[in-house]
This record gives C-alpha cells, structure tokens and sequence, in this order.
C-alpha cells in the first residue's frame, strides 16, 4: 500500500496480516505481523522495501511524491519520485530501477555477455520491460536481430511514460517485441537461433519464478547456438546463497561450455549488489572473464556514454569473495 499523503510503505506479497500497534503517536506507525515476531517501522513519507526474499532487514527511501500507482494482471505497479535517487519503479514492493543507479545493472547484465563472444547477431531478452537492457544491447553494431518477451505491458507503457531515458531501447528499429510468457517463448523457439541470451528477471516469487528453474534453463540452452551465451540475473551473494547454489548445481548440468557468476554493486538493491549468471553452450569455447568484443573504445563520442561498464570492471566482476567462491566453484564441479 501507497499513499501520497500519508505512509507509504510497500506492498507485501505473501506474508501474514498485518494490524497497526496501538498507542504509537511519535511520527512512526509500528506494524506487527500477526503470527510473527516481526515488527516493522514505517516512517510517513518514506518507502520501506519489505520482502520474506530479505527477512530482518529493509532498504528506504524518502518518497517526494508518488507519480504512479497501477495493478496490472500480474503485479502492482508504483513508480515515485524519490530525493536522492531520481525516479523509481517497483513491482510488487520491490525496486525494479532507479534513474541513478541503473546503468550498473544494465549495463552489466548486457554487456558481460556480449562482450565476450565475438560479432553477436541475434540477440533474445527475456524480461526486462523497462527497456534498459534493450538500450545497451544496441550499442553493438554487430547486431542485427533484438527479440524482447515480456509477459506484462503494463510494465512497459510505465517505463515508456516515467522512464524515456531507459525505455529508449525500444526505439531501435531492429527490436522486435513480444508480449507474453518468456517460458512458453521459449519452448517455440527453433534450436541454435539466439547467439546471446539475456534474462532480465526480478526475484523468484510470483511471475518470475518459473525464469530460476532447470526446465526453463533447459530451452535457453536449446535457444542458443554453439558456443551461445546467457546472462540472468542470478540474486545476491549476501542474501542467497541458496539461491546460487541451485542455480550453479542446474547450469553446470545444463550448460557444457563455461559457467560463471560474477557481481556487481547496485545501491538500492538489497545487500547492494546483485550477481549474474553467465553460462555458454557447447561449441565454440567462451572466456567470460577476458571480454574479446570491446565496446567501450570509442564510448565517449557516443550521445549516451556509458555510466558503468568498462573492460576493467568486466574482468574484475568475476573476483568473488572467498566465501562465495569456495560454495560455487564446489557447485560447479
């Protein structure tokens, strides 16, 4: 629930009913959990971002006025003016982007990829509604074929309205968009059409669930050509570890080329950082750790320079800190 006058606090999915405390008259309502022992403190003018995917903890931000509020047939749609990081998007009570910080997870979701296979052609983006992967792929003029599958318009129209500096992705004549369910999208694709893969999925609850399992794994790989690459968003070293593991444990028996997880940092996204994995299929062999496809050279004459990636943080976004690599290099034997 959202509201622009009073305490806006974001909408839980899947939890327990929640009733106001009594009492609380000092600027900050307090809201038990009823079969829980967990209470939350939402301050009026401030979004509070709640999820069971990150229990104990909440990232918040000061709202100064809500822009949008919409529910579409798969999510609720917010998008509000914050102070300091310019205009977010959330979907389901989760930020999506940010004006401020999302080049570091656009720019890497794509460019991670494509920037280690050499003249990608046909380029598929699972999710990703706001456009912004779509805007960074078509930085590579080597492309000649963008497919888009989103499953909720509504997403779009939003991003299109609240975010044109992102949404300019689906101005480039070679994007072609299909609204609809990426897994059934999928399934109908003829095998070896895609050189890349990029899933850009938000967290495995809800309508995005089905993007973190081995059977969806399964058609992307049939989808790519030898020697054809993936990136999906692949969650927090932080937060879910769990989480990695089964991905790691699905992608290993899937995929027969490399297998990856690199990571980045990103603000307003819990833990601040969110990982990527990277997966390429047999063929061809494929070093995600050394980009061979720069795009960054001749960046600074471009009208839309790049904000984040460069070959530099490529390589080093593969660095893992000992905790998490012992867990995936165990995984990915």
């Amino acid at each position: 629930m959202a509201e622009e006058s009073g305490v806006v606090v974001s909408v839980l999915t899947d939890l327990p009913v929640k009733r106001p405390s009594e009492g609380k008259d000092n600027g900050v309502v307090s809201v038990e959990m009823e079969g829980t022992n967990n209470i939350s403190a939402v301050i009026p003018g401030w979004f509070s971002e709640i999820s069971p995917m990150w229990p104990g903890e909440a990232h918040s931000l000061k709202v100064e006025k809500i822009l949008f509020q919409g529910k579409s047939d798969y999510q609720n749609v917010m998008v509000f003016e914050s102070s300091t990081y310019g205009k977010v998007l959330v979907l389901d009570g989760v930020i999506q982007l940010t004006e401020r910080d999302e080049c570091a997870y656009q720019e890497m979701i794509t460019h991670l990829p494509l920037c280690s296979i050499l003249n990608p052609k046909k380029v598929l983006v699972i999710g990703g509604g706001d456009g912004g992967v779509l805007r960074e792929v078509s930085r590579h003029s080597s492309i000649d074929q963008i497919d888009i599958c989103e499953i909720d318009k509504m997403v779009i129209d939003v991003s299109k309205q609240f975010f044109p500096d992102v949404a300019v992705g689906y101005d480039d004549p070679r994007v072609k968009l299909h609204i609809g369910d990426g897994v059934a999208f999928l399934k109908a694709v003829p095998e070896g059409t895609y050189d890349a893969v990029i899933v850009d999925s938000s967290d495995p609850i809800g309508p995005a669930q089905e993007l973190f399992e081995k059977p969806f794994f399964q058609s992307v790989s049939k989808a790519l050509r030898p020697g054809g690459v993936v990136c999906t968003q692949a969650e927090s070293i932080w937060l879910h570890m769990h989480i990695i593991e089964d991905i790691v444990a699905n992608c290993r028996q899937i995929f027969k080329g490399s297998v990856n997880y690199a990571w980045t940092t990103v603000p307003t996204y819990p833990s601040g950082v969110i990982g990527f994995m990277l997966c390429s299929t047999e063929g061809p062999p494929v070093d995600f750790k050394h980009p061979v496809n720069a795009i960054d050279a001749d960046d600074s004459k471009s009208n839309r320079p790049l904000k984040f990636y460069n070959a530099e943080i490529h390589v080093a976004a593969f660095c893992l800190p000992s905790f998490a690599k012992k867990v995936i290099e165990a995984k990915a034997k």
